[in-house]
């Protein structure tokens, strides 16, 4: 699959995600055939949702709709790698390989001490290892680092 013409999708989905007054974040679920059959945006805000962050959001439309198994042979793309908490969606929810543009020590590189993103210092391959799944992970990429870093542009401490 072409991993930079999604990771591409997601962030036309963190665009949409930082003008309709969310943080600029965006994920897409894209199947074995590379059919996109999710989208979403962070919602965190407008929908006043602390797990509101785009790849927990994803995973519980997508959890509804499909099964473990055919989630197993999905790909989640993400504008920034998986928080703790969204690696953990993405387990239970059992997609098994996980795409991202910017690391969790980039994105951190980004927003500084802002309170609306508290990042960890945690990256998803260590969530991911602690449990019984062998969920697969790339990123990040750096042929997409300034096109996420400019949705993120002036939105973090302002």
């Amino acid at each position: 699959m072409d991993h930079l013409f999604y990771l591409r999708k997601a962030i036309e989905v963190s665009k949409k995600s930082r003008e309709h007054g969310n943080t600029p974040f965006g994920a897409i679920l894209v199947d074995g055939e590379g059919n996109i059959l999710l989208e979403q945006e962070n919602i965190e805000i407008t929908e006043y949702n602390c797990s509101g962050h785009a790849e927990t959001s994803l995973m519980i439309k997508a959890s509804k709709k499909y099964s473990k198994d055919f989630l197993w042979n999905c790909t989640l793309y993400s504008t920034a790698e998986p928080c703790a908490m969204c690696a953990g969606a993405i387990y239970w929810g059992n997609v098994g390989k996980v795409v991202y543009g910017i690391s969790e020590k980039r994105l951190l590189e980004l927003t500084g001490d802002d309170e609306q993103n508290p990042t960890f210092d945690l990256p998803c391959r260590e969530v991911f290892a602690r449990g019984q799944k062998d969920i697969k992970v790339e990123g990040p990429f750096p042929e997409v680092e300034n096109e996420v870093v400019e949705v993120h542009k002036d939105y973090w401490n302002k």
